[in-house]
């Protein structure tokens, strides 16, 4: 198996699969589009979470429970490998300098335009489904980033640094507003230019300023570095204090000699 190759379709469908074996066992199991989410915040992410971190936050997973743990040791090295796989390929993207979305080498989320596929139905099919509750473009991709987010604060918390503070600010901000409803007139094809109108042009334009925003704040945090633990130094006692020791002797001649 090639481990830096990024995922096929085939790939995401195994994905799929596994997380619909875990929900079985533990219902809140998010599906794949919350994980490529989350997945995107810990490349981010101004330290590296290890893996026993995010397995229990995403997916219930602990090795010392039954519920919500993989099926076999196989079939949670097999998520794990794909995990890996597509985790590298987003870190590569992010990684690469690019003028614009549409290069190649971009990061592309691996999210769903559900509200087109249901327009794509024939009429008597659509009636019977509630749509009340169908996400918005790309809003399961936000929620799953900033769970990450919200699950490790003190990673992200703000820079003290005034220009790098503001972006990382403007960037989560505009992570945000894809957590909220498409609430605009649907004009536009999500992901195929023929296809039904599923989004409104606002919500494309906010889900490509969240694209930037995630390649700003993978920049932000490369830049600045994983933070350093503060070294207090214990107060030394003076020279005719008693010593620290309990001894009974000044310092100065005792520890302090």
């Amino acid at each position: 198996m090639n481990t830096t190759a990024g995922l096929e379709a085939e790939d995401f469908d195994t994905l799929d699969n596994i997380l619909d074996d875990l929900r079985e066992r533990f219902e809140e199991t998010p599906q794949w589009e919350f994980c490529e989410g989350f997945m995107a915040a810990l490349v981010c992410c101004r330290r590296a979470i290890p893996d026993a971190e995010w397995l229990p936050m995403l997916l219930g997973v602990d090795e010392g429970e039954d519920g919500g743990s993989f099926e076999s040791d196989a079939q949670r090295q097999q998520f794990m490998a794909l995990w890996q796989r597509r985790f590298d390929e987003i870190q590569r993207a992010l990684d690469t300098p690019v003028e614009a979305l549409d290069d190649d080498r971009a990061y592309a989320p691996e999210v769903m335009d559900v509200r087109g596929a249901i327009a794509s139905l024939p009429p008597e099919e659509r009636e019977e489904i509630d749509d009340s509750e169908i996400p918005s473009f790309a809003q399961v991709w936000a929620l799953g980033f900033m769970f990450a987010v919200e699950n490790w604060p003190e990673e992200w918390a703000t820079p003290k640094d005034k220009d790098a503070a503001k972006w990382h600010d403007l960037s989560l901000e505009a992570v945000v507003a894809l957590t909220e409803d498409d609430d605009d007139v649907p004009t536009l094809s999500a992901l195929a230019e023929d296809g039904p109108p599923s989004v409104s042009e606002n919500r494309l334009n906010a889900y490509g300023e969240a694209l930037w925003a995630v390649i700003d704040l993978r920049e932000i945090w490369r830049n600045i570095g994983p933070r350093v633990a503060q070294v207090i130094k214990p107060a030394t006692p003076g020279r005719n204090d008693p010593c620290t020791c309990g001894s009974g002797k000044k310092y100065k001649k005792c520890c302090g000699a």
